[in-house]
């Protein structure tokens, strides 16, 4: 069977950052304005009074400090509290598919490939703009990739789960190469008017090429040790958006089409499991806790990150066994645990072993398993 390595990584980075202070300074004055407008309402108790928030709230609770997004001057409106994006027209390239693009190219350049390299591309993100044709092969056809293409969403899990599905087409010798993209314009699911959440996610993509370990030329070199996936259903992180609810007037423009999730059950759900599925894995391949030298885990909580590291460690991680890029990106989905990689990862001598983990909605908990070549 043929071993498999990640050869590049890509990042593309929207320009505009919000940071908390806008953030909260809008909300605040979106919270002033509804509870002046509903004064009287608010008053006879057949409306709540909406709470304002603070930077050292969202700090305590997150650790994030700032996001990236698409666009800023819609979603710090308070008149309309989402980004701006104009939908392009049929001929031109989607949004997704311009950030995925961008991502490719980075990724393409580190492992020193060109599009006729590859033969597959998969674009795995936990909110596509559209049902059909897919992402993925727009993203395909832009690159001049010959081959084939698909979406996948597993949530927050999605690239770890593409990750995975590269490495089966690789070893079953269906592709050479594939590219794993995750563009996540997460700005556009969230409840910007939403106290516990509007401040939690931002906007990135990434880009992972994953090659037969004989093919691959680059000086970066990851080999994939072990994946491994799972999932268990819950409620407890939803979005019900669809192209159903257009067949149901009455639920139009309810909370529930946007992002929600019950924090504290997910926080006490999803920490132990993840602790436990990177502890089986890693026994599974043989290898010992003590001998992992970085963990590239999903960044959507500062507090659940360093929950896990003590969890698996029995003691509080270093910054440099568990990197952070949350406190700048927010909550990318999918792509986090991808950035910290991408961002994450020279320091590491030669055979160094490392887990990138993602978990999220479903639930869905990824895990892969990577030692450094070279």
């Amino acid at each position: 069977m043929s071993k498999v390595v990640i050869s590049g990584t890509g990042l593309y980075t929207p320009s505009n950052s919000i940071s908390n202070a806008e953030l909260v300074s809008s909300f605040n004055a979106y919270v002033a304005q509804f509870n002046l407008d509903n004064a009287a309402a608010i008053a006879d108790g057949s409306v709540t009074a909406l709470e304002a928030s603070s930077v050292e709230f969202v700090e305590k609770v997150s650790g994030i400090k700032s996001r990236f997004v698409m666009e800023k001057a819609g979603i710090l409106d308070i008149t309309r509290m989402v980004p701006r994006i104009p939908e392009r027209s049929d001929d031109e390239p989607s949004i997704m598919c311009e950030m995925a693009v961008a991502a490719s190219l980075q990724a393409l350049e580190r492992a020193g490939k060109t599009a006729a390299d590859v033969d597959a591309v998969i674009v795995a993100c936990s909110n596509l703009q559209r049902g059909y044709p897919a992402i993925a092969v727009e993203v395909q056809g832009a690159l001049g990739i010959e081959g084939y293409g698909y979406d996948m969403n597993v949530a927050c899990s999605s690239a770890t789960f593409g990750i995975q599905a590269a490495v089966s087409a690789i070893q079953s010798g269906q592709a050479r190469a594939v590219l794993v993209v995750s563009p996540e314009i997460t700005s556009g699911h969230l409840n910007w008017r939403d106290r516990d959440s509007h401040f939690i996610f931002g906007d990135a993509c990434t880009a992972i090429l994953l090659e037969r370990a004989d093919l691959a030329t680059s000086q970066h070199q990851f080999e994939v040790v072990a994946v491994k996936l799972k999932t268990q259903f819950s409620n407890n992180i939803r979005n019900n958006f669809g192209f159903l609810n257009r067949a149901d007037e009455s639920g139009i423009g309810k909370p529930d089409k946007l992002f929600r999730q019950q924090g504290r059950k997910v926080f006490k759900d999803v920490c132990p499991m993840a602790a436990a599925m990177i502890t089986s894995t890693t026994a599974a391949a043989d290898i010992q806790i003590s001998d992992i030298k970085r963990f590239w885990l999903h960044q959507a909580n500062l507090n659940m990150n360093l929950l896990i590291a003590r969890l698996i460690l029995g003691r509080d991680a270093t910054t440099e066994e568990s990197p952070t890029i949350l406190d700048t990106y927010a909550n990318t989905s999918s792509a986090g645990s991808i950035i910290a990689f991408h961002k994450h990862q020279e320091d590491l001598a030669s055979g160094a072993i490392g887990v990138i983990c993602s978990f999220g909605a479903g639930y869905s908990i990824g895990c892969v398993v990577v030692k450094k070549l070279g």
